[in-house]
């Protein structure tokens, strides 16, 4: 009987090795999630898609066989990184600053859920049915894209990504249809927390970035929203707000356009940077 338990001791040991060693920590993956602005409205310009470092990666969120792609597989994070045919989002040049910079050891993945027009309560996981009921229906078909549950996929994904690398911070992009909402930033919280709590994260040591709407300067629509925005850091200690100032848009003033999401992309990764303790040098 005793041989049988040290058998037993062995093989559970064995696995936990196999565990260690398939996660990688010089793999560093971002969850980003929001609406339109970070699910890529701009068109992708050639420029987007030569010369991505294969250290940087993107775990698919959906399945997209126009594009050989899987739900749950990474690949080479050429872009769209959101659904199969998404534009252009602040990851991309994201993933593409943090690769320039970080050490070549070191490997960047992204997850990206996003859905155009919808409100944070979308990815209010105990709330987000009730929202659904009222919403249009070009919307709806894309939630059915996620099984209905956007929250839900980003989690799901998550978790196979935690098998391959460490979660280092959250990226999101989001507020246009919360605009003039006080309590947007209680809402991001419950989002923020119940992140920390399904997928076993210490707030400490997982920033979340907020980037600003197109800004006043652009003439944008939702500039008004920045002002609650800015606040987040107060609701949320680990929370970083990327400023859109100077970052082009396009011409409903609501997205930026493909050079607005380049220069915000790479804000973000600065902050990132500084985070984990790196100055950038290097510009992609």
């Amino acid at each position: 009987m005793k041989k049988k338990i040290s058998g037993f001791l062995l093989v559970g040991l064995f696995l936990l090795n196999l565990s260690a060693v398939a996660q990688d920590k010089n793999f560093y993956i971002f969850l980003c999630f929001g609406q339109s602005n970070m699910e890529g409205n701009a068109k992708i310009e050639p420029q987007d898609t030569v010369n991505v470092n294969p250290r940087f990666q993107v775990m698919e969120a959906v399945d997209c066989p126009a594009i050989n792609r899987t739900k749950g597989n990474w690949y080479t994070a050429k872009p769209p990184l959101c659904r199969c045919r998404t534009g252009l989002t602040p990851a991309d040049y994201f993933g593409r600053e943090l690769v320039a910079n970080l050490p070549e050891k070191v490997r960047v993945g992204v997850i990206n859920v996003a859905i155009g027009g919808c409100k944070i309560e979308l990815f209010d996981k105990d709330n987000y049915q009730s929202y659904t009921t009222n919403i249009p229906g070009w919307m709806k078909n894309f939630i059915k894209e996620y099984d209905e549950n956007p929250y839900g996929r980003l989690v799901e994904m998550a978790k196979l990504a935690q098998k391959d690398g460490v979660i280092k911070g959250i990226l999101l992009h989001q507020g246009e249809s919360n605009t003039g909402d006080t309590l947007w930033t209680r809402k991001v919280k419950v989002v923020y927390d119940n992140l920390m709590n399904d997928l076993d994260l210490k707030p400490k040591k997982v920033p979340l970035l907020a980037g600003e709407t197109v800004n006043a300067d652009q003439n944008g629509k939702c500039a008004s929203m920045n002002r609650i925005i800015a606040t987040l850091p107060q609701t949320i200690k680990n929370a970083h707000v990327i400023s859109s100032a100077g970052c082009t848009d396009s011409a409903d003033d609501l997205h930026f356009n493909a050079a607005g999401y380049r220069e915000l992309g790479k804000r973000y990764a600065t902050q990132m940077l500084s985070l984990l303790g790196y100055k950038p040098t290097a510009t992609n």
